[in-house]
């Protein structure tokens, strides 16, 4: 018996970029086109989306048919919610808001075994293959093959974010642009100078200490956002190209807005 392991890890580890998808959405089989579309990952969400920790275990699973991580963005706070998504064999959790190392060094410490952590062990889910592997494998596995994400959303996590970085124990650094953005008064404005200065810092500081540097969206910067060195990238969300997709389809149709069509449907009955 062999535990998986993580495949974006992989690819870094071989300088190789990484693709993730994000799912708002929780059909398990929605995860299984990202894999089919040759995605390296998927980010799921347990901060901002209703998902329950059964149907999440299914998405992690479908995930793996097709050598897919799954990243869980976690909703922040207990303990709980950052070790459970790894104990439904999901690749790596992402921690929000990140606003000290001291909030760094608790989170390594929750979800790393040691000597990296005190993380406490089951071993009884999946990701230990129901106890079907020696606890030193699994913690082993625990260390190497599963990832952390910290995200840096604010204007105070930046004037911090190199005592962040300088943290062990944990492998990225996401740059949050939106909600980064919103602290600022520059609601959406990805692309603003103080931004774009922002998420610089962010890659800087996570490469001078030795972590991969993310970003939630590419915004058209892709050329801009490798040179500064990222390596792992969200290229889009499904109900963003859902929403698009399904918009084009009611335009494309003789340019009638979908309100109009419903309005045309009611009147002909």
């Amino acid at each position: 018996m062999r535990l998986r392991p993580s495949r974006i890890l992989r690819e870094l580890r071989s300088h190789q970029n990484s693709t993730v998808l994000k799912l708002n959405l929780g059909d398990p089989r929605i995860v299984e086109l990202a894999g089919l579309a040759g995605a390296s990952g998927v980010w799921l969400c347990n901060e901002h989306v209703p998902n329950d920790w059964l149907n999440l275990e299914h998405q992690v699973r479908a995930a793996k048919l097709h050598d897919l991580d799954t990243i869980v963005r976690v909703n922040k706070g207990g303990y709980s919610e950052y070790v459970k998504p790894f104990e439904c064999d999901a690749t790596g959790i992402m921690v929000p808001h990140v606003t000290c190392a001291e909030e760094a060094r608790h989170v390594v410490d929750m979800v790393r075994c040691h000597p990296m952590g005190s993380k406490a062990l089951d071993a009884g889910n999946m990701d230990g293959l129901f106890c079907q592997v020696p606890l030193a494998e699994y913690a082993h596995h625990c260390n190497t093959e599963k990832f952390v994400i910290l995200q840096i959303e604010s204007p105070e996590a930046l004037e911090v974010v190199d005592e962040i970085a300088a943290v062990p124990g944990y492998d990225m650094l996401l740059f949050g642009a939106g909600d980064f953005s919103h602290r600022i008064g520059k609601l959406g404005q990805a692309t603003h100078p103080e931004v774009v200065a922002a998420r610089k810092k962010v890659a800087a500081a996570a490469l001078r200490h030795g972590k991969y540097p993310a970003v939630a969206s590419l915004y058209g910067q892709k050329e801009e956002v490798v040179a500064e060195g990222t390596r792992v990238f969200t290229l889009g969300a499904d109900v963003l190209e859902l929403g698009s997709a399904f918009k084009k389809l009611v335009s494309d149709f003789g340019g009638i807005s979908s309100s109009s069509l419903s309005d045309s449907i009611y009147r002909s009955k």
